[in-house]
Order: structure tokens, then sequence, then C-alpha cells
């Protein structure tokens, strides 16, 4: 189908206004249906709206994604829909410990892919950045506070991350002398900090 083509199923069918030029935009990436659009393409593309989807990263994708409506999440997950259309909206979960985990297994999301879509995974780069620069020990319960980890698991992941970095630093000095490259190959483990991890805890 050409973009006016579907511009004309959408309008047809669902009353919507949109142009053969947003259509084009939404091929290319470069603007967004919002989720009454994408519902409405899915029908005009006879598929269901998961499909148009490349790869869901938002809570909202994620959602649409699993053919959920916002009502039908909320009242799973034990939150308020208001509630939970806020945090969908500013792509910030607020929700507690169990919350979380309910959400992960209604979604089906993986560790790395829950983390993401609640809008948290900054928030794990710097903790881990600090726990594998101080003391590891000190950030087992901040870290299980946003994961649903068994806690053996995070203590063995924390502590080999740990280890993993002051080795790198360790092996980046020479006799009293800096190397030439000393501190390079940390801040790189650093940057790379969350791949360590999710490669470690197989998320």
């Amino acid at each position: 189908m050409a973009p006016g083509h579907v511009a004309y199923g959408l309008g047809a069918q669902y009353g919507l206004h949109v142009t053969p030029d947003t259509v084009v935009a939404w091929e290319r990436g470069i603007a967004s249906p919002d989720a009454h659009e994408l519902t409405a393409l899915a029908g005009v593309l006879w598929c269901a709206p998961g499909e148009l989807l490349a790869a869901a990263r938002t809570l909202r994708e994620h959602r649409i994604a699993r053919g959920m409506t916002p009502d039908d999440l909320a009242r799973r997950l034990g939150v308020e829909v208001t509630a939970y259309l806020r945090m969908e909206e500013t792509g910030r979960w607020r929700g507690n410990e169990r919350q979380t985990a309910a959400l992960g297994a209604v979604l089906g999301l993986t560790l790395r892919d829950l983390l993401a879509a609640t809008g948290r995974d900054r928030e794990l780069a710097q903790l881990l950045r600090d726990a594998v620069t101080a003391r590891w020990q000190a950030y087992v319960r901040p870290v299980a506070r946003m994961l649903p980890l068994e806690r053996r698991e995070l203590e063995d992941v924390l502590e080999q991350l740990h280890t993993d970095y002051q080795s790198l630093m360790v092996a980046t000095l020479s006799w009293g002398t800096a190397s030439q490259d000393t501190g390079e190959a940390g801040r790189r483990f650093l940057d790379r900090i969350t791949d360590h991890f999710w490669e470690l805890a197989r998320g």
C-alpha cells in the first residue's frame, strides 16, 4: 500500500485526518503514531499493533505490543489507572518491588527491557559505577530494589564486576609510573558497565 492509500484508510475507516506525508514520517521513524493512531494503522494494515513496533522500548510500546489497554494493565499490577498513565506518559516508573516484578511478568520483559521501559537504566548505570569504584557490598540493597534478582546472584555479579574493574585498573599501572593509557581501559569499562552487568546477570 502506498502512503496515500494508508492515509485514506485511516480517514475512511477510523475518521483520522492523517496525511500521506505523516505516514511516510512514521515509516522512516521521524515521527511516531499515538496509541489510537497505531491501533487504527494496524487495522488498516490487517495486523496486530505489536507487529508495527520494530523493537518496543517504552512502557507504552510494550503494553501496545501485548495488545493491552491501560486499564487492563493497571488492574493486573494493582495500580490506579490514572497513576499508571502518568508513569507511562512521563516514562518514569514509580511502582513498588511487587508491582515492578508483576510488570515484568505481565508484559513478558527481560530484566534489561524492564529497566529500560521503566526509565531506570541510567540510575542502574550510576549505581554500578559507584559499586565497582568503591565497596560493592554497599550497593546490593539499592540495586536489589530496582531488579527482581536473587540476592545471592546479585552479590556474585557485583563482586565480579568490582573484581574485573579493579584488575583492569591495576593492570594499567607499571612499577610506580602510570602507563600511557592509564585509566582509559577503566573508562571504557565504566562506559559499558550495564552491558557487563547484563552479560553476568543473563538479563
